[in-house]
């Protein structure tokens, strides 16, 4: 699976038909997929998790506001790229908004080239996030192929051992360790020693 900006959504949240309709507008014309809600509620019944995207989100709407979506978002391990707007800045509530993780808070009314980048950049983080997380999850699946032993013998090839210390602490033959790291090289699919450490440090081995 690859993930394309072209396959991109971004949602938008904002209960004022006005701001839903110009802003539709500017980003269906600069490219972008676009998706209105009137509402907090609607977005979540409404939001695909399988495509990349990011959610333009206004602060205040009545039932649910939009700090309190970012919460029920965390709540719900959805990490989607949010771009808050508002028309009443509020400093309490921006420093709230970027301590949950938001890329930014436009005040109302904000320059269009601004918002355009902001979108740009959250389809971005967005991409790389779930490509990265599908990448793991594929490596994590190799790793489960691996024996106890090789298993072993991969934690001391990460810790920087040689393969005569590995044969040392194994109480084994080098050619032994050198069958078992062709293995593992095999099985989780990587060429050298820095694709076996790049992998290591995403699983968190390190």
């Amino acid at each position: 699976m690859s993930f394309e900006q072209n396959n991109a959504i971004v949602y938008l949240v904002d209960d004022e038909f006005v701001i839903r309709d110009s802003l539709t507008l500017l980003i269906e014309t600069s490219g972008f997929n676009i998706q209105s809600f009137e509402s907090a509620l609607d977005f979540l019944d409404g939001y695909d998790s399988e495509r990349p995207g990011c959610l333009l989100l206004d602060v205040r709407m009545p039932a649910m506001s939009g700090l309190e979506l970012q919460e029920e978002l965390s709540k719900r391990n959805i990490s989607l790229p949010i771009i808050f707007i508002s028309g009443h800045a509020d400093v309490a509530d921006s420093a709230k908004a970027f301590r949950a993780g938001a890329i930014d808070f436009l005040e109302k009314p904000f320059e269009n080239s601004v918002l355009l980048e902001r979108i740009e950049e959250g389809i971005n983080k967005d991409i790389y996030a779930r490509t990265q997380r599908l990448f793991k999850s594929e490596i994590q699946q190799r790793l489960e192929q691996l024996t106890p032993r090789e298993m072993e013998v991969l934690r001391l090839v990460i810790s920087s051992h040689s393969n005569k210390e590995s044969a040392k602490i194994l109480k084994v033959s080098n050619r032994t360790i050198d069958a078992h790291r062709a293995r593992i090289m095999e099985k989780l699919q990587v060429g050298s020693l820095a694709e076996l450490m790049k992998i290591a440090m995403l699983c968190e081995m390190l």
